[in-house]
């Protein structure tokens, strides 16, 4: 055993990586190592010499693996230091250019519309892009021959031929988001639901999947004088001008009564938009008054509390803020059209500091 303990622990500190260190680690304590042979004539020997030799074996072999896994542990730290020294870095020296990254139009706006919202009182709420047909449909008082609910205008989800659950679909507007609430938090409440909705449309103004955002105000005494001064205000400190006009065109919603389209004076001097001033008027959102069946979808007794909705493409604004000519855009995924309309990453929008900088 002096012999075996002689060789191993000399083999193993002159061992100078780990590829040698785990030859004599076969060597000594492998299955067919020496230690591990020599452990197996332990059950040829009488109990004397069995209670001699066991122990002097155990000993031997921990001895041998603690001397291997130290000896590894010191290549792996001259590995390290011999990697340091060959890979240093002269932080005295000028840093290399890096393109930043930028932030699309949509996920701006989204966020300057949050800010304007925020400093009305309105928090934001969110709700699943697949919905059943209850919240999308029924629950909005959209009549079952509507053409929305029409598969032209509608994704559908598959389902089975013999599946009588009510069917689910791509939600084609967030409205659904504002039920949820209502049944979850009642009233009063003051809410906005951004997020993506899905129709069946494709050209320079439409896309299968666009950005919208909804605002829902419910309490008591709640008019149409609200909803007018709500939108001024958004559309003064969204579009950054210091008067708005606002004309409202009675419509019909299913889920507003009474309803209205809302439009924005504007002028076109040279291809370019200017919002409140000018001869013209465009077409911005819809909205109206919260219909009493709404209300009772989610729980709210329309006796006691009234309120109004309203809802806008967020796809749409930006479009117009930042002169964006092809909605299509947005989507190609087109590098060199991020960085012409991108936004600097740390540029967060906010009333105090300017919506858009």
């Amino acid at each position: 055993m002096d012999a075996l303990k002689s060789k191993y622990l000399e083999g193993i500190m002159a061992a100078g990586d780990e590829s040698t260190l785990e030859d004599l680690r076969v060597a000594a304590v492998g299955k067919k190592g020496e230690i591990s042979l020599k452990m197996r004539e332990l059950g040829k020997m009488t109990p004397e010499e069995r209670q001699v030799a066991g122990p002097a074996l155990n000993a031997l072999k921990d001895e041998v693996n603690s001397a291997i896994a130290g000896k590894k542990t010191a290549l792996a730290d001259a590995a390290l230091n011999e990697r340091l020294q060959s890979e240093w870095i002269d932080v005295s020296l000028s840093g290399r250019p890096r393109r930043q990254g930028t932030i699309h139009p949509i996920s701006q706006v989204t966020d300057e519309v949050v800010a304007i919202f925020a400093s009305l009182g309105f928090g934001v709420a969110e709700g699943p892009q697949i919905e059943n047909d209850h919240y999308n449909f029924d629950a909005l008082n959209i009549a079952p021959e509507h053409p929305a609910r029409q598969e032209h205008d509608t994704f559908y989800m598959h389902r089975a031929a013999d599946d009588d659950r009510p069917p689910h679909v791509l939600r084609t507007h967030t409205s659904p988001v504002q039920i949820r609430h209502m049944e979850k938090h009642g009233a009063p409440c003051r809410i906005i639901c951004p997020g993506r909705v899905y129709r069946a449309d494709y050209d320079q103004t439409h896309t299968p999947m666009f950005h919208q955002y909804e605002g829902l105000c419910i309490d008591k005494g709640i008019s149409m004088a609200n909803l007018k001064w709500t939108l001024e205000e958004f559309c003064r400190a969204f579009f950054e001008v210091d008067d708005v006009e606002l004309r409202f065109r009675a419509s019909h919603f299913p889920f507003t009564e009474p309803s209205a389209e809302v439009d924005i004076r504007c002028s076109w001097d040279k291809g370019q938009l200017k919002i409140g001033e000018g001869d013209d008027w465009m077409e911005i959102l819809g909205s109206g008054m919260v219909h009493p069946k709404v209300l009772q979808a989610g729980g709210i007794d329309p006796n006691e509390w009234q309120g109004f909705a309203f809802g806008m493409g967020i796809d749409r604004i930006a479009m117009l803020k930042y002169g964006i000519p092809d909605l299509r855009a947005f989507f190609d995924s087109d590098l060199r059209w991020l960085r012409h309309y991108g936004f600097a990453s740390l540029d967060m929008p906010n009333l105090h500091g300017g919506i858009s900088r």
